[in-house]
């Protein structure tokens, strides 16, 4: 057997073509990382709206309307925003449009989602460590990466507004509530993609919206010789 992972769940009628089976393994975070002078870790929120606005270059700089509603406490630099994003194909990549063509249809109508994209604006670097990269040496820039990344490389990232319009920080007790509410339906291959994810349970409120993928395993069945 011959075993492969990927942030994308494949359809059914990809799995049934290429003779694979599917199924969920380990939750991943992708989180907003931001350079900005004076703003640490978790300080700053975003919401989905705002992010895609941002990545499509309508929101020019940091200080920014929409981000100081969003920040009253934060004083924000009037510095260009420098957006990052990934220039090779990827899940991380996948789950970023995705959660950004549910929010935001000029998003979906303009850029759509996919595992690569026509970026609008930005620059493009490889792999997350490329992104991550990126972002720390550039003073007013923004990216997105997967969590494990954003700690190990000390970088700010934002907390997010949920679909129940909560604010989120990227922690282990919002992942898991992303996943509680998730449809594993094996007719489907278990093919779900856990962005902008309602509340399994109203009140908890803890799901966040763009941050929580499934790495989802394929399996590869060899057929016999005969």
């Amino acid at each position: 057997m011959t075993f492969g992972a990927s942030d994308m769940p494949l359809s059914v009628q990809e799995l049934n073509r290429y003779g694979l089976l599917q199924f969920p393994s380990v939750i991943g975070g992708v989180v907003p990382v931001v350079n900005v002078r004076g703003v640490a870790p978790g300080a700053m929120v975003l919401d989905g709206p705002t992010l895609a606005s941002i990545y499509l270059g309508k929101i020019p700089k940091w200080n920014d309307p929409a981000i100081k509603k969003l920040n009253p406490s934060l004083t924000l630099p009037d510095q260009v925003i420098t957006t990052v994003h990934r220039s090779d194909g990827s899940g991380t990549t996948f789950i970023f449009t995705n959660y950004l063509s549910k929010v935001s249809p000029e998003w979906k109508d303009r850029v759509a989602f996919a595992t690569a994209v026509d970026w609008p604006v930005g620059i493009g670097a490889k792999g997350n460590e490329g992104v991550a990269g990126n972002v720390a040496q550039t003073s007013g820039g923004i990216g997105f990466v997967e969590y494990a990344y954003a700690k190990q490389n000390k970088l700010a990232y934002t907390k997010m507004t949920n679909k129940d319009g909560k604010t989120v920080s990227p922690v282990a007790a919002s992942f898991g509530a992303a996943a509680a509410g998730a449809n594993w339906d094996p007719a489907n291959g278990f093919g779900t993609v856990l962005t902008e994810q309602p509340e399994p349970t109203r009140g908890r409120s803890q799901a966040p919206p763009l941050s929580s993928s499934i790495s989802n395993h394929r399996i590869r069945r060899r057929r016999k010789k005969r």
